[in-house]
């Protein structure tokens, strides 16, 4: 199972990885069980939903701040110009129709002995089992010269909304003939084709309406996810607009910023840009940190079956945060992970043991409006559990033709569709 066709894939997902390849028994029981999910996106609210329609005895309540979630993916054709960011945002009207109790607060706190999740505005939730898929937090002190404060003048625009707008902004103001610099971190990291993505959705905005304009990409790394089909993208897309370098002819990426100047540099070089997108390291998002469920990595340790962490018993954590050994960071797989979580969940909450978990992911990105490229996977719990293995897979061949890529585009969309609807319908 070397080669997995799309038909094949979508025909698995749609069956039984659409379940994660678990069943979900009902089983009623006189004493009501609590679970409480920390997040509401893609991971917290799919296992949410999941452990609802599992067994609607249990009480499902997820803990978010926001008023609306803007999704990472797609987010990058926002930058591009192609797509307004009113479609990347949505609400959480429609999670109490799916018996599923919303509390509009910050979780700062999850008390493992205890069983107790404490939010910012004083309110303690008790749990039998908590899940908890917050994200990433950004690392910015990592880069000299880098902060909060400097990310709006250099925004980093990996947490989808006011940084997303920012970047689209400084691309529309900046002025003909100007260098757009992009700092892609070190693995791992939220979405690893996502900077190279942008990078070409900013292109695509370059060739358009700023053609003397030149995009550099200063990575941290010397090989990235999908290289070989973004490189030649690039080049029969883009020209020479787009210059990838490495970080071996870097010394490492880049190493400081200065948002006075508007220089960035690394180690050899120092760039003055019209516009730069600085993506810092990432760790596990700071409740992990404070709850004590992450190790020396800055991400936090699971059973890759159960997703249970390995720190506290009747937590689950899922999604970016997570150490899932062999999957992506990425928002297909926060989903995925968040039914095998529920699975186990439910299961463990009814006295039985957690069904053995199978995974999928599938990751688009788009190089131009007519060209498109992915990557699918599917996966299985290693006998031993020290992995997620996987069994097989399909990637953009390189000579597909133009209809093939624009079919691509095609998929991306009802991807992207599919994982709105399974999040907020």
């Amino acid at each position: 199972m070397t080669n997995l066709n799309r038909r094949s894939f979508l025909k698995a997902t749609g069956g039984a990885l659409a379940t994660s390849g678990l069943s979900f028994p009902f089983l009623a029981h006189a004493a009501k069980k609590r679970v409480v999910v920390v997040g509401g996106g893609v991971g917290g609210l799919i296992a949410a939903k999941y452990i609802a329609k599992g067994d609607s005895s249990i009480e499902v309540t997820i803990v978010e701040p926001k008023a609306h979630h803007h999704t990472c993916f797609m987010s990058n054709e926002v930058i591009g110009g192609d797509r307004d960011i009113s479609t990347i945002k949505f609400g959480y009207d429609n999670i109490s129709s799916h018996g599923i109790k919303l509390v509009q607060d910050k979780a700062t706190m999850i008390d493992a002995e205890a069983h107790k999740v404490m939010t910012a505005n004083g309110t303690t939730l008790e749990y039998d089992r908590c899940v908890v898929s917050p994200g990433i937090s950004l690392k910015f002190d990592a880069i000299e010269g880098y902060s909060e404060e400097a990310a709006e003048v250099m925004p980093h625009s990996w947490i989808a909304g006011a940084q997303t707008a920012l970047l689209r902004s400084q691309l529309e103001s900046m002025d003909d003939g100007g260098l757009v610099v992009i700092a892609p971190p070190q693995n791992p990291f939220r979405c690893p084709p996502g900077p190279y993505e942008r990078a070409a959705q900013i292109a695509h905005h370059l060739k358009h309406n700023k053609p003397k304009s030149k995009l550099l990409i200063l990575d941290a790394k010397d090989k990235f996810s999908k290289q070989g089909l973004f490189m030649q993208g690039y080049k029969n897309v883009y020209g020479e607009m787009i210059e990838w370098v490495a970080a071996a002819d870097t010394g490492g990426g880049v190493k400081s910023v200065n948002t006075k100047d508007m220089t960035v540099s690394t180690d050899f070089d120092d760039h003055k840009v019209a516009v730069a997108n600085i993506i810092p390291p990432q760790h596990a998002a700071q409740i992990a940190h404070d709850s004590d469920l992450v190790d020396d990595s800055g991400w936090c340790p699971v059973d890759l079956g159960t997703f249970e962490s390995k720190k506290h018993k009747d937590v689950h954590v899922i999604g970016d945060a997570s150490i899932a050994k062999g999957m992506p960071k990425s928002g297909y797989a926060a989903g995925t992970q968040a039914k095998v979580c529920a699975a186990a969940v439910v299961s463990m909450l009814q006295g039985k043991d957690a069904p053995v978990a199978s995974y999928a992911n599938a990751c688009y990105s788009l190089i131009a409006p007519d060209y498109g490229i992915s990557v699918v996977a599917v996966y299985r719990l290693a006998e031993d559990g020290s992995e997620i293995k996987k069994l097989g897979g399909g990637l953009t061949p390189e000579d597909a033709s133009p209809e093939m890529l624009k079919r691509e585009v095609e998929y991306a969309y009802s991807w992207f569709n599919n994982m709105t609807a399974e999040m907020f319908g």
